[in-house]
């Protein structure tokens, strides 16, 4: 039997959709799930959160995209991919056949704002998914190249435009760098999200210092692995507290306790990425140690402990 049993203490709710887990792969990761079969059996977990999906295709960043640095990774891909169309044609139809019971959300980017609701529009008629994660950390390009998260017209304008588009949920993305961003994800919610994703890759750099140049072709990256969780969970807190809607908790997920943090710090959901990479067992593992947990500890259902720790 896959899946969690129907009296599972591990199912949850959010954003008006079930999940069997709260377990996800988080965007960038897993593809759009193809190139996981036969290694990651996404039945059993909770969902997936594709790479992103843009208007118009994208070539990304030159090689090397991704580099170990021993205590995590740091990527610089440049958000390649197909573009809409080519994912409505090749990828969702797998994903309608293969991912079963596990929950689907497709990542959103664009360059200005029109961008996201374009992609939104497009893709709202097709079958094999069930929500977007709109990732508001990628640059304006019409406004110099800030965050449309860190801008906080841009991001009113760009999810009121893609609620126009769409009645499925609305995920919004946060960087882990905005100053405030409880504030940035109640004006997120008032505009319309559904639900909140916190957070995306810290910006850093890694140099080889044989080569004595960065080690990634673009110079430098995003950031994540273990040293990305307390950033993460504490982001997630401050969310909690300024909003009322679920939060995606990402970063640095590897073991059930460490999923355990973001959930105690207010998050309804959790998104596995670099340590699936790296073993990709670690999502399974996660799942059945949240139910050992609940076990040992008599919870019944995780939304005992969702939001249980405040800070003093």
């Amino acid at each position: 039997m896959s899946g969690a049993p129907p009296t599972s203490p591990l199912r949850v709710s959010a954003a008006g959709l079930d999940f069997q887990n709260p377990i996800l792969l988080s965007a960038g990761t897993a593809a759009y799930g193809r190139e996981l079969a036969g290694v990651v059996r996404l039945e059993r977990l909770g969902g997936i959160v594709t790479k992103a999906v843009s208007v118009e295709p994208r070539a990304g960043a030159p090689a090397p995209r991704v580099a170990d640095f021993g205590d995590g990774m740091i990527n610089a891909v440049g958000l390649a991919n197909p573009g809409v169309d080519a994912v409505i044609r090749d990828e969702l139809p797998w994903l309608a056949r293969e991912a079963r019971v596990a929950r689907v959300i497709v990542n959103v980017v664009g360059r200005v704002v029109e961008d996201f609701a374009e992609v939104v529009r497009r893709l709202d008629d097709a079958q094999g998914f069930h929500a977007y994660e709109l990732n508001v950390s990628c640059p304006n390009t019409r406004q110099g190249g800030i965050e449309f998260g860190a801008d906080q017209a841009a991001l009113t304008s760009l999810i009121r435009l893609a609620r126009d588009a769409t009645r499925r949920p609305l995920f919004v993305k946060l960087s882990p760098t905005l100053a405030k961003i409880g504030e940035v994800a109640r004006c997120a919610a008032d505009a319309g999200a559904d639900a909140i994703t916190a957070v995306n890759t810290m910006p850093g750099l890694v140099i080889d210092t044989e080569a004595r140049k960065p080690a990634l072709g673009f110079g430098p990256g995003g950031v994540s692995g273990p040293g990305l969780r307390p950033v993460g969970v504490l982001a997630v807190l401050r969310i909690r507290a300024a909003v009322n809607v679920p939060i995606m908790g990402v970063g640095g997920i590897s073991i059930a306790d460490d999923a355990l943090q973001y959930l105690m710090a207010g998050a309804t959901l959790v998104a596995i990425g670099t340590a699936a990479l790296a073993n990709p067992s670690v999502p399974e593992r996660v799942v059945r140690g949240l139910a050992e947990w609940c076990d040992r500890h008599g919870v019944r259902s995780l939304g005992e402990i969702v939001g249980a720790v405040r800070l003093p």
